[in-house]
């Protein structure tokens, strides 16, 4: 490689300035012939925001432009906002995958019909090196609420940057072995370039309780529950899964599992011996016959998805299981931000019912799987780097973990965006560059920017609907009859009992009518004077302005 003018970069593409969609690129080289890796492929979910859209994705097209110089992904662990975006996004791209056993399964596992391609997956054990062109990569295993997931130790010539993943300081996980402090203290001992770490929790002091702590608190509740125990949780925690299973069992109940998604995860996690000397999950025909206090149900829906299995015992919409007075329902999760409604109003449906809700404000029935404040200051400790990178995070999250880097001694933090180009090195770590980044959005099975799938249009419609007019005029260009009118998504009836469609249509009419005959031999011409008279008469009737389609055409 030619040595003239090389830098390592560093690049998000998304997961800094969010949460969510995590997608970082590391280049070295000069500018011109930069090599590059990914490291995580993730997505976020849409919100009302965003009408019909099924995933947010990051936009990858400066990536996909350097794809002839883009050596391999890295994925750190099997979480949506990590791994989610790969299926879709990978085709894009063709260039082989690093990920651990579980990501793999996980992977494949969660395909739909359309995505047979096959991906180029390279796994990775803990603790194993490999090269990824001029990038050495040793997979660190820390704790997290999934299995299997990493930190990046990145290895070049200017130096080694420790890429965290998601990770935190838990004494007593309940999967996998506690973080080895002792490495991250050899890494530091040895020298550490950059920290480019996880601020989902730097806004919180203290440390993150440890999971074992959460087990034995969900054993105690479901123990001295009278009735039926729902349990809901994010699926890919296995980690919870596991608790959730173990406390069961300790509390004399059987298990039920509803949720497609938290049985695939389980089907995996099962299969790879992280579910093992635990007692087998009962059916739902099984279910029914077992007494409400003998019972225990872990099930998906914690963020409010409607039609997930809480959503539908809330609505009692189970087809052989339902919830009544002195049960319990157990939210061992956190709010996503966005999702805080849709959860209330499942809240409120089984409160009707007189189930009994139980959160982390009454008992510990959560921890998150992201470090504290006290835990970062021990990874800074720990680890020493000359430069601070702080990302996966919202601006209030990076701006803390900023202050608290600077306050631990960090010699350079970096403040970035999705989007900069951070130099590390050589010299001092710098932003010199913007580059393409933003969003995406899977549609069905197409994908594109807002513009691209028709979102700003779908906006407009979910606002104020949309009228089509369909106009037939003669061979001396008057109208055959009157016009053909629809309105979709707007009021019947104008405040005073009237038709809004006919009040419409007798606007539209008025307007063509209006046009000398010659003029209307443009048919566009009378379109338009349709399309305005309606959005005019709309405005003045409802106070809001539809979206109009007109067709004219003449027999």
């Amino acid at each position: 490689m030619n040595k003239k003018n090389n830098e390592l970069v560093f690049a998000p593409l998304g997961g800094v300035g969010e949460i969510g969609m995590n997608f970082g690129l590391y280049g070295i080289g000069p500018k011109s012939s930069r090599k590059w890796i990914i490291v995580d492929c993730g997505v976020t979910f849409p919100g009302p925001e965003l009408p019909g859209v099924d995933l947010v994705l990051p936009d990858i097209s400066f990536i996909e432009e350097q794809r002839d110089n883009l050596l391999g992904m890295v994925i750190t662990h099997a979480h949506e906002d990590h791994y989610g975006a790969i299926l879709d996004l990978w085709p894009r791209l063709e260039c082989p995958v690093h990920m651990s056993a579980f990501t793999a399964a996980m992977l494949e596992s969660k395909r739909e019909p359309h995505q047979r391609h096959q991906i180029d997956i390279r796994l990775f054990k803990a603790n194993e090196t490999f090269a990824v062109g001029p990038f050495s990569i040793k997979a660190i295993p820390v704790t997290h609420s999934i299995p299997e997931p990493f930190s990046l130790l990145i290895e070049t010539e200017f130096g080694r940057v420790l890429h965290t993943g998601d990770w935190k300081f838990d004494p007593e996980p309940a999967l996998g072995q506690p973080v080895d402090e002792d490495q991250l203290s050899k890494i530091g001992d040895e020298g550490l370039l950059a920290l480019v770490c996880d601020s989902t929790n730097a806004m919180t002091d203290g440390e993150s309780p440890s999971e074992k702590a959460v087990n034995e608190s969900l054993t105690e509740q479901i123990t001295k529950a009278p009735g039926r125990v729902v349990i809901t949780t994010f699926s890919s925690n296995v980690g919870r899964i596991r608790s959730v299973m173990e406390a069961a069992r300790d509390s004399g109940r059987s298990l039920l599992v509803l949720g497609r998604s938290m049985r695939r995860v389980m089907d995996v996690a099962g299969d790879l011996g992280y579910l093992d000397g635990l007692p087998e999950p009962v059916s739902e025909d099984e279910a029914d016959s077992i007494p409400r206090e003998n019972l225990a149900v872990i099930c998906t829906g914690s963020q409010g998805e409607s039609r997930a299995a809480l959503a539908k015992l809330a609505r009692d919409e189970m087809r052989s299981l339902s919830l009544t007075k002195g049960d319990m329902v157990i939210f061992s999760s956190r709010a996503i931000p966005g999702n805080e409604k849709a959860i209330n109003d499942i809240k409120n449906g089984l409160v009707e019912m007189g189930v009994r809700i139980l959160e982390n404000d009454e008992a510990l029935v959560h921890v998150s799987g992201h470090p504290r404040r006290n835990e970062l200051r021990r990874m800074y400790g720990l680890t020493r780097p000359t430069i601070a990178v702080p990302v996966h995070g919202e601006a209030a999250h990076l701006a803390a973990h900023a202050a608290l880097a600077t306050g631990e001694g960090i010699a350079q933090v970096a403040s970035i965006r999705n989007g900069d180009l951070l130099k590390i090195a050589p010299g001092n770590a710098e932003i010199v560059d913007k580059i393409e980044a933003g969003r995406h959005y899977k549609d069905g099975l197409l994908y594109g920017d807002d513009r691209q799938i028709g979102l700003r249009d779908r906006r407009k419609l979910s606002f104020a609907g949309i009228v089509c007019l369909n106009v037939i005029m003669d061979e001396k260009l008057n109208l055959l009859d009157d016009p053909d009118i629809e309105a979709v998504g707007l009021p019947f009836t104008d405040g005073g009992g009237e038709g809004l469609e006919d009040i419409l249509l007798e606007a539209a009419i008025g307007a063509i009518e209006s046009i000398p005959t010659k003029r209307r031999r443009d048919l566009d011409l009378v379109a338009e004077a349709a399309r305005r008279a309606i959005r005019a008469e709309a405005r003045d009737v409802w106070g809001k302005k539809p979206q109009v389609t007109v067709f004219v055409s003449q027999v």
